[in-house]
């Protein structure tokens, strides 16, 4: 008897499908080549950077004048025009000096009768003393005329200052500026009865070549500054001889440098911080008092300064850090603690050497210990100096 061996075709294929389909579950499981990330490096070395302070500041006239009286009368008229620039030695008001003449004129009558006396006096004392040689005359009364020269000396020394008072008060009708500055508003009306004292004010002139700039520092900033300097982190220029450079209200940087000519010595009680001053040529009188202005410090230097690119440093809960690459090519985390921006870098404190290579561009594809494939970055940091 013959057996039936034909089996159906499903059983027959069953053994090779469930084979493909196993081999093809374990492909899909097997771990997939991995590929270290590309990243941006840069090569960080240590360079001596200048260093710059900027403030706010505000401009002030070198030397603000009050043009007062000084003497008593009316006032004729007034000689310039407010609020343009007036010369030294320059009229600005006239006073009617006819009192002024008339008095000076009796004085110097005064004088000349005084002047008289002193002459006949004189001749009176030197015939006496010829008299007396003779006894045709007592002593005393050669002492009495010596007396009498004697009070006539005084009375002319007396009549001459009086003379000389007449003459500056005389000069003083006629009021010119002690300086070449910008007029102000004239206080007192032409007609006007003026007299010194404190309603004596005709009006100002305030000096503007040069000009100064007055701006402050805060306590904290100072204190920053010095703690470089202890730590030879910061080299200022001999005697403090910085160049300051100003910038106008609209960006425009002021032509000319200027120089620093005054620095408080204690802080301020009431804002805590310590003044400064800086003076600046103003031929063209670009610069008015009361100005805001921007005012840059230059010429200390930072040694051996460790800059990275601004976008290289990252936040993290402890801080900031940034990626290192080292000779394994693995990128290892490292915090570091940040100074100042520079341009557009960052000042690093600490954390940081001269040598390594720094991640600056492709971080978001990093992570701690990872291999990587670093590309050195071709362009240079904003510190760099030629």
């Amino acid at each position: 008897m013959k057996l039936n061996l034909h089996l159906p075709i499903s059983l027959t294929l069953f053994p090779c499908l469930l084979a493909l389909v196993l081999t093809a579950c374990q492909e899909q499981h097997a771990a997939p080549e991995f590929s270290p990330p590309e990243v941006t490096t840069q090569l960080i070395e240590a360079r001596t950077i200048p260093i710059e302070w900027e403030f706010v500041g505000q401009t002030e006239s070198s030397r603000l004048v009050e043009i007062r009286t000084r003497v008593e009368g009316v006032l004729d008229r007034r000689l310039y025009e407010e609020g343009t620039l007036v010369q030294k030695g320059q009229i600005l008001f006239q006073m009617d000096d006819r009192p002024f003449v008339a008095a000076l004129q009796g004085e110097k009558g005064t004088l000349a009768q005084q002047e008289a006396k002193q002459q006949n006096a004189q001749r009176n004392v030197a015939r006496l003393k010829n008299l007396i040689s003779q006894k045709a005359v007592s002593q005393k009364d050669v002492d009495d005329a010596v007396s009498e020269l004697a009070e006539a000396d005084a009375a002319v020394l007396t009549a001459r200052a009086s003379v000389t008072s007449a003459e500056l008060n005389l000069s003083y009708a006629t009021i010119k500026s002690p300086l070449t500055g910008l007029s102000g508003q004239a206080k007192k009306a032409d007609g006007s009865f003026i007299s010194p004292g404190q309603d004596g004010l005709l009006t100002t002139v305030t000096q503007t070549d040069p000009m100064w700039v007055k701006f402050s520092s805060s306590e904290t900033r100072l204190l920053k500054v010095n703690e470089a300097i202890m730590k030879k982190q910061l080299i200022m220029p001999e005697n403090s001889n910085f160049e300051v450079d100003l910038y106008l209200s609209d960006g425009s940087a002021y032509p000319l440098s200027g120089k620093m000519n005054f620095s408080e010595k204690q802080f301020s009680t009431e804002t805590g911080t310590r003044g400064f001053r800086a003076t600046f040529a103003n031929p063209d009188i670009m610069l008015v008092p009361g100005q805001f202005v921007r005012v840059k410090l230059k010429g200390a230097i930072r040694p051996n300064a460790i800059l990275v690119p601004q976008r290289a440093v990252l936040q993290g809960q402890q801080g900031k850090y940034l990626y290192v690459v080292g000779t394994d090519n693995k990128a290892e985390i490292r915090p570091v603690e940040m100074g100042d921006w520079y341009g557009d870098d960052w000042l690093i404190e600490s954390g940081l050497n001269s040598g390594e290579q720094v991640v600056v561009d492709g971080m978001g594809h990093v992570i701690p210990n990872m291999p990587v494939k670093p590309q050195q970055s071709a362009s240079k940091t904003s510190g760099d100096q030629p």
